[in-house]
């Protein structure tokens, strides 16, 4: 029965549209579904203040009356003024075999020409500050917190499509119950004291404050890497807001220099833990299985790294990483990710791997060149 790609229209397909991430990976043991509430507002224009900068066309592949994939085409506008590149992304791939999988594919390069682009990079869900790239090594683990896990055959499927590797990101995964080498520890402490640098943790009293500061070392710090687009004051705080539940004061420290926020390190509890099972449904059951497994979350994902760019050179990386690690062991934490990295950075890939990190998983970003 041939395949027949069309928009979501209405409730009810957008409803199908969420849906079938789950129903395509219900028999897969290490995906974790996210909360359906999450994905609905992610998904929704006047939820997420990304729709603001960005066109997103929702699209279902159709085998009959059956849904047989999904994908979205999306258009931001501010990255492309903030890169001038002509690209249009393709993201929330799922499809139920290969010849699903190119009309999807088909159907988002047609809506990029009709948008004027002249490249289709993906998947991005919906950003690179969001969730990124397709799994292409480490199946055999569970994703960490806002991290994509998809089958193993979606990489062929988009490779037939004429799309190539543009990117790979990397994620780390550390011990922390490892022992700080005496000579890091002492380093950390030198840089402390000789830069008059205040490390202090992230305070919830101050919210909005707080995020703000984050935002400012955020867009300051990833200024001129590759794809990034600073996200809006609406984006930031959304997304902050949505982690705020599962925040951890132990999992965060920032570095003050005269009072001025100059860096972070922020990582997040890995409540992909407690969602495991939940079929990413609170109610009637989930909340109290959700509830029961918070406690035994016993790893964190370490979602930012940042670093002004004035002060990247007085050895604030050690220091941040020094008492990041001291505070999330005492918190009883025993695993951290270090995710997503991009693989040309060394000011990162060096460092986790002298310390004794591991590459666990590989993601990849493709892109793919229009007529």
């Amino acid at each position: 029965m041939p395949v027949l790609v069309r928009p979501v229209r209405g409730r009810r397909d957008f409803r199908r549209f969420i849906d079938y991430a789950y129903e395509r990976n219900a028999h897969d043991p290490h995906w974790i579904p996210p909360l359906r509430l999450s994905e609905h507002e992610r998904l929704t224009p006047t939820k997420n203040p990304f729709f603001a900068h960005a066109e997103v066309e929702l699209l279902l592949a159709w085998r009959g009356d059956d849904v047989a994939g999904r994908i979205a085409a999306i258009d931001d506008r501010l990255h492309n003024e903030v890169h001038r590149d002509d690209v249009a992304m393709f993201g929330f791939f799922e499809a139920a075999d290969e010849d699903a999988a190119q009309a999807l594919l088909a159907a988002a390069a047609s809506s990029a020409l009709a948008n004027g682009r002249r490249f289709v990079r993906g998947p991005i869900n919906p950003s690179l500050n969001e969730s990124a790239g397709l799994l292409v090594d480490g199946f055999d683990t569970d994703p960490m917190v806002m991290m994509p896990h998809n089958p193993p055959e979606y990489a062929d499927y988009i490779e037939s499509a004429g799309y190539r590797k543009v990117k790979d990101l990397f994620a780390w995964l550390y011990d922390i119950e490892r022992e700080v080498p005496p000579v890091v520890g002492r380093l950390a402490l030198r840089v402390r004291d000789r830069e008059r640098v205040t490390v202090r943790p992230l305070q919830l009293s101050e919210f909005a404050r707080e995020v703000e500061r984050m935002r400012a070392i955020y867009c300051g710090a990833w200024e001129h890497n590759w794809g990034f687009v600073p996200p809006t004051e609406d984006e930031f705080r959304r997304l902050a807001t949505e982690l705020k539940p599962i925040f951890d004061e132990r999992c965060a420290v920032c570095a003050d220099v005269d009072g001025a926020p100059v860096a972070c390190a922020i990582a997040i509890p890995d409540i992909n833990q407690a969602l495991k099972g939940t079929n990413g449904r609170l109610f009637p059951s989930g909340v109290i299985r959700l509830l029961r497994r918070t406690r035994y979350i016993d790893q964190v994902r370490l979602l930012l790294v940042g670093v002004l760019p004035e002060y990247r050179t007085r050895g604030l990386y050690p220091l941040l990483l020094f008492e990041l690690q001291r505070q999330v062991r005492g918190g009883g934490y025993r695993r951290a990710e270090f995710s997503w990295v991009l693989e040309d950075n060394r000011d990162v890939n060096q460092p986790a791997e002298q310390a004794g990190a591991r590459c666990y998983k590989r993601y990849r970003i493709y892109q793919k060149a229009l007529a």
